[in-house]
């Protein structure tokens, strides 16, 4: 029997400004750099010095090309907040998994793409990586929360995976799956999550240029608390849709039900666009935190990028395309 508990983050409306830790606190750059060392040439993270053995094999092809198509109208949000404020339950119900992060080991890594395809394969991560058609993108990350990043990730468009697989004519959704060991990741041991973390896209939504599925950022290899080696970025949509750690896409032509939607079916759906208009059982979305400044500014819909995906949604009013 599944036990469905809330978030650890879902702190309730009346108390979320009482119980909410500063940014100013919980981020000192004194104490980050102190600590961890970060920034210098991302080897040190926090934990201490990186081992040798944990070194990416495909760090000689990072930085790569920025596509200057994908622009953002705030500045980048400083690496160090990146490393440290890190949603990955697998690691814990808080912000602070970064280094309980270091113990995923990310090599060998294979991916397996199976389901309703032409070409059921299994792939090494590092033969995947280069061979694909590297960039950088800078997007903007919109969390559930009600906070905001700006990212420069690094990767290639999904949709050049789903080409790889040529998928049958009734393939209608991409099933993805993060890794499953509890060994390393701890939050795995807690039975009241379904575990693996699941996340779909339609066919459509992940053919959409926009979708990215990521290996660098920051100009190097992804770091382990943000998703390495393999991670997903929907700028469009709230962040727990960018699926991170990733080892399967399966072609199916049943919807996935997601990690979310499963635990709290009322508050989290399978679409999980931004719209400021529509707000969470428990808090507004009208208006989010600038990660890494004092900022706080208006909620765009679609996260700022209607003008490139609004049309996949035509003729789905009936569907809760925000939640």
């Amino acid at each position: 029997m599944l036990i469905r508990r809330r978030p650890g983050w879902a702190i309730p409306e009346t108390a979320r400004e009482a119980a909410a830790t500063p940014e100013a606190v919980f981020f000192n750059r004194r104490q980050i750099l102190a600590a961890g060392g970060i920034g210098l040439a991302g080897t040190i993270l926090p934990g201490g010095p990186a081992r040798a053995q944990d070194q990416d094999p495909t760090a000689d092809l990072y930085p790569v090309k920025r596509n200057l198509t994908f622009k953002i109208d705030r500045d980048i949000t400083p690496e160090e907040f990146n490393l440290a404020y890190n949603n990955f339950y697998e690691f814990g119900s808080h912000k602070r998994i970064a280094r309980a992060a270091q113990r995923l080991q990310t090599r060998p890594w294979t991916v397996r793409i199976d389901g309703e395809v032409e070409r059921k394969m299994t792939v090494d991560i590092d033969d995947l990586i280069r061979k694909a058609p590297l960039e950088e993108r800078l997007y903007r990350h919109r969390c559930v929360e009600a906070w905001s990043m700006t990212v420069p990730w690094s990767g290639f468009a999904m949709r050049h995976l789903v080409e790889m697989a040529r998928p049958l004519s009734g393939a209608k959704y991409i099933r993805m799956e993060t890794f499953q060991d509890p060994a390393v990741a701890p939050g795995q041991k807690q039975s009241w999550y379904p575990w693996p973390y699941v996340e779909g896209l339609t066919i459509e939504e992940a053919t959409n240029d926009l979708a990215f599925l990521v290996t660098g950022a920051y100009g190097k290899p992804v770091a382990k608390q943000m998703g390495a080696p393999l991670r997903l970025a929907v700028p469009w949509k709230y962040g727990f849709k960018s699926i991170k750690s990733i080892v399967a896409f399966t072609f199916t032509s049943e919807r996935p039900q997601s990690f979310w939607e499963e635990i709290l079916p009322n508050e989290y759906g399978f679409w999980a666009n931004v719209n400021p208009q529509v707000p969470h059982p428990r808090w507004s979305q009208a208006e989010e935190r600038v990660l890494g400044t004092d900022e706080t500014v208006p909620t765009q819909l679609y996260n700022g990028y209607g003008e490139q995906v609004a049309g996949l949604y035509s003729g789905l009013a009936s569907e809760p395309l925000f939640m």
